[in-house]
């Protein structure tokens, strides 16, 4: 196999994987999974964005997009699961 086609698999293996983890990410019924889909699907599209020679918004990608809005994401996830934790102790104590 030539170097184009080994390139031309590793971009066909990129796109799939990133599509995949976006599917992932939306369907996941729970929060703090789907905000670890989402931290990975950022990482992944920063790949993306290395491959196709866009240094500068491969890093900005990974951190912001998968670092800091994770991070963000992560801990609204812990802040609904604990709220719906309260919610469901004050419901049982009725």
């Amino acid at each position: 196999m030539t170097l184009s086609t080994l390139l031309l698999l590793f971009d066909l293996v990129l796109l799939i994987t990133l599509l995949g983890l976006a599917v992932a990410a939306v369907t996941s019924p729970e929060p703090r999974r789907a905000a670890m889909l989402f931290i990975s699907f950022g990482f992944w599209l920063s790949l993306v964005w290395a491959r196709l020679h866009a240094p500068d918004v491969a890093l900005a990608e990974a951190a912001i997009g998968a670092g800091m809005g994770g991070a963000l994401m992560l801990a609204a996830a812990r802040r609904a699961a604990r709220e719906t934790r309260t919610n469901e102790q004050s419901n049982a104590n009725d």
